[in-house]
């Protein structure tokens, strides 16, 4: 019994193509430098990435719930009991197991589990793997669905159902928001209609003819013998897809089914999507969708298609896709246990061997070694001696031109002090009776004198005196104004009223800079 579960990780720097193959009908392509093309034969290259699918009749699948308390290490084992318990399974056959989680609330995780015999899959498989070496991905057919809506070739709103008819098994199955639901095989492959239209006929149809009339013609076959068969089968078929849709709505609560989609491996079958629409009152539309790739054929079966962009998906990440190979690409050289066991066998020997090398070796290499610095020793002590000696000296030397250079400092730095006082006074000391005289015409100009004046350093002191104060304040904005370079502060404290005369006095005081 195998229990598998996505997410176990692979090297994919090496690969280079896509190889999808139909393992029922021996029909291979290849997708290399952007085109999908046919295949004629297989062969084993590790930079081809080989995928296939297993029919929907070809395993049984099963949802069921495990209490979210169990630990994460426990699942495997859980499901696997459960795959035995519910689904019946022989317990002396072996089985692949593998399982995905569905988003769901509650005290339950919520669990799709796929079963597929190990006999089927070395039936169907083995014979490929003799020409590839491996099968990096088997993936359940009604999977394959979910690519359509990851790379958003269709809306994922709502509920969908998808009908399938393949040369052995045809299969029912039913999305919900982009999520897979529900499958079902029907006793109507492709092979089994030709078998029904061949019982109601009485006698042996030529197959090709058959073939030729159902995939150019289809339900409006020119033919009325074709035709009345054709309709009589399919007649059959819907009936067989309505039960199985009343059931999926009942057991999964479905409202509606909001779209159908109707295909084969051969091509769209004519007329069948319209009398899905009149015979189910769904709206119907035929299987094959533009996937944006390039390729050669008029038609190519849309499972191909499927697979090379369900392998591209798990190549970007394993975890999303659902995986029921046994065959796994072999891991690298370093990886597999013939090669460690090599790898450490060869390790092993070599080190056996260099150990004691190393230390005969080692020890000639510290003889010559030892005699290089005995006489690099002898030479940098005489050497150092030598510059010992210098570096004495020069100290000596050093100290004494200090005592010298702190000497003339100060001398030096006295006569400065007295050089820079005698050039302020004699070039930046400024005459101050040029604004003196510059004041008193101003003082003029605006009706304003002076009946007493004082002065201390850079500070003048005037009393004025005016018949008007406001010639005294627009004299005082007028002098701020135009000699503000030449004037720290001015200011007047008070201007009063001189009771006696009847004229206005103030205190005027002004800093020069």
């Amino acid at each position: 019994m195998f229990l598998k579960k996505n997410g176990s990780k692979e090297s994919q720097s090496a690969i280079k193509n896509i190889v999808t193959l139909n393992a029922y009908t021996n029909k291979y392509y290849i997708f290399k430098g952007d085109k999908f093309q046919p295949l004629k034969k297989l062969t084993y290259n590790k930079a081809n990435f080989i995928t296939s699918y297993l029919s929907n009749k070809d395993f049984i699948t099963t949802r069921t719930q495990v209490s979210r308390s169990i630990p994460q290490e426990d699942i495997a084992d859980i499901l696997e009991i459960k795959a035995y318990e519910e689904l019946g399974l022989d317990q002396a056959s072996d089985y692949v197991i593998s399982s995905y989680e569905v988003e769901s609330v509650g005290d339950e995780r919520e669990f799709h589990l796929f079963v597929a015999e190990t006999g089927v899959l070395n039936d169907l498989y083995l014979p490929i793997k003799e020409e590839t070496k491996y099968l990096d991905l088997i993936a359940p057919a009604p999977l394959l669905y979910k690519s359509l809506y990851k790379r958003e070739i269709l809306n994922e709103n709502g509920t969908h159902c998808f009908v399938y008819f393949t040369k052995f098994d045809a299969f029912v199955t039913f999305y919900k928001d982009g999520e897979y639901l529900y499958s079902k095989s029907i006793e109507f492959s492709l092979e089994q209609i030709y078998e029904k239209f061949c019982e109601i006929e009485g006698e042996q149809v030529d197959k090709n003819e058959f073939s030729s009339i159902l995939e150019t013609e289809g339900l409006k076959a020119t033919d009325s013998k074709y035709q009345q068969n054709f309709m009589k089968i399919f007649g059959e078929v819907f009936i067989t897809i309505n039960d199985i849709i009343i059931y999926t709505k009942r057991a999964f609560q479905l409202d509606s089914i909001d779209h159908m989609y109707i295909g084969s491996v051969q091509g769209p079958i004519v007329g069948l999507d319209e009398y899905s629409h009149n015979y189910l009152g769904l709206p119907s539309a035929d299987f094959n969708f533009d996937y944006n790739i390039d390729n050669d054929e008029w038609y190519t079966d849309q499972l191909q298609y499927l697979m090379l962009l369900t392998s591209m998906d798990y190549m970007e990440d394993e975890s999303t896709v659902l995986n029921l190979t046994m065959f796994p690409r072999p891991p690298a050289f370093v990886n597999r246990a013939s090669g460690q066991f090599i790898i450490a066998t060869f390790a092993a020997i070599s080190l056996g061997l260099a150990y004691p090398l190393y230390h005969l070796v080692s020890s000639y290499a510290n003889d010559a070694k030892t005699f290089t610095l005995t006489k690099q020793d002898e030479s940098l002590k005489a050497e150092a001696a030598k510059y010992k000696k210098i570096l004495g000296e020069k100290k000596t030397e050093i100290s004494r031109l200090d005592e010298e250079l702190n000497r003339l400092a100060k001398l030096y730095g006295g006569k400065t002090k007295t050089l820079k006082s005698i050039y302020q006074e004699k070039v930046n000391y400024r005459l101050k009776s040029g604004i003196f005289y510059t004041i008193a015409e101003e003082l003029n100009k605006f009706g304003v004198h002076v009946d007493r004046i004082e002065t201390k350093e850079d500070m003048v002191l005037m009393s004025l005196v005016s018949s008007d104060d406001r010639k005294m304040t627009e004299l005082i904005k007028y002098i701020s104004n135009t000699h503000f370079d030449d004037i720290k502060e001015i200011d007047i404290k008070l201007i009063e009223k001189d009771p006696e005369s009847e004229h206005y006095r103030g205190i005027l005081k002004v800093v020069f800079r």
